[in-house]
């Protein structure tokens, strides 16, 4: 399937609707999660419809809960062979099922206007670089937020100074993404990045 390409940010609008990349499990650090439900309610206190993967477990189903809690909408874009493998939520404002993982990844890049990338585990880190290469590659140029929380990234950001380092990319593959240390900053922070987006952004015609 081709990848959709659309001209994003034309007049600069404001944000609709945020994906939100993290695990399907609680994890071992309860501010994690927490701090998934911080953004959950934020997104829903601003009128930001939240896009994740459909699950009912984890951090994806706290991120998920928090916001409907709050009022917000929530869209849940799930492969249909997921639905058997994992908890879905079924007060979901919307569900989008697809057929694959690639479809779901599409998907997931139509419906919102940013990328936010919470702690989660190789799903987490797949759709990570599957969105930056695309915005690499110049398909879209929507704002990729990495919340390193408690530094929970650090490993990934030296990872990605070791390939620039090595000559693998160029320094201005940081410019794919902005990093933020508190659940706060992550909604200002897309704000401003999209304020500093051409009218017609920086995408494929």
């Amino acid at each position: 399937m081709d990848l959709p390409i659309r001209c994003d940010h034309q007049n600069r609008p404001q944000l609709t609707a945020v994906c939100v990349f993290c695990g399907s499990r609680d994890g071992q650090n309860p501010k994690f999660l927490n701090a998934s439900k911080t953004l959950g309610r934020q997104c829903a206190e601003r009128d930001v419809r939240v896009v994740y993967g459909g699950a009912g477990i984890g951090m994806m189903g706290a991120v998920a809960q928090a916001a409907l809690d709050a009022g917000g909408d929530v869209t849940g874009v799930v492969p249909k062979f997921l639905t058997e493998m994992e908890p879905q939520l079924d007060s979901l404002t919307d569900i989008v099922l697809t057929e694959t993982m690639h479809e779901r990844k599409i998907k997931m890049y139509e419906e919102s206007d940013a990328f936010v990338i919470m702690p989660g585990g190789i799903g987490t880190l797949d759709e990570t670089m599957e969105i930056l290469t695309w915005r690499q590659l110049e398909v879209h140029d929507k704002p990729v937020i990495i919340a390193n929380l408690e530094n929970y990234w650090a490993p990934f950001l030296t990872l990605m100074d070791h390939v620039i380092g090595e000559g693998y990319a160029g320094e201005n593959v940081r410019d794919l993404y902005r990093t933020v240390s508190t659940v706060d900053e992550i909604l200002p922070a897309i704000q401003e990045d999209l304020a500093a987006l051409p009218p017609q952004g920086k995408v494929r015609p």
